[in-house]
């Protein structure tokens, strides 16, 4: 059977849609392991320019499902993934490995040796099942709410 899910690279405008699976993976799905205030605080996107421009600014990519964005991520210059969110309904479907297989291609055309991220109580077991291990506990402030994640990180061999 073919595979439904097709990734592609971020264009301009894909900015709605991402704000869209950022704001509902949080709300919907971190819900679980954090509090409402926590949510309140984390799923917000104050300047819609700034958003795009971060996604422009660095190799990100699309997953969709017939022809709609259900996911995303991107990778820094310093092979940080900074962003892999999944739609509330599209989550369980293979979206984030797909994602994560296509940042690691990229890390290792640019020839990084590791990737990089900070994870959420909710990434934190899809990433340590693909191979990363926790480096460290932190805490993040978020609008005046103190979040807990996670830095993680995944070496390549040369």
């Amino acid at each position: 059977m073919d595979d439904p899910i097709l990734i592609r690279p971020y264009a301009p405008s894909d900015v709605d849609a991402t704000i869209d699976i950022f704001l509902r993976a949080i709300r919907e799905v971190s819900s679980k392991d954090y509090s409402p205030a926590q949510i309140d605080a984390w799923a917000k996107v104050e300047d819609r320019g700034r958003w795009a421009e971060r996604r422009r600014s660095r190799p990100a990519w699309i997953a969709e499902i017939d022809g709609e964005p259900v996911g995303f991520s991107d990778l820094t210059a310093d092979g940080c993934l900074d962003m892999m969110f999944v739609h509330p309904e599209f989550q369980g479907l293979g979206v984030a490995s797909r994602l994560l297989k296509r940042v690691e291609e990229e890390a290792r055309v640019l020839g990084f040796r590791r990737i990089y991220t900070e994870a959420s109580r909710t990434a934190r077991p899809f990433f340590e099942r693909k191979g990363f291990r926790v480096i460290t506990r932190q805490t993040v402030e978020k609008r005046g709410q103190s979040l807990e994640n996670f830095l993680m990180e995944k070496l390549y061999a040369e």
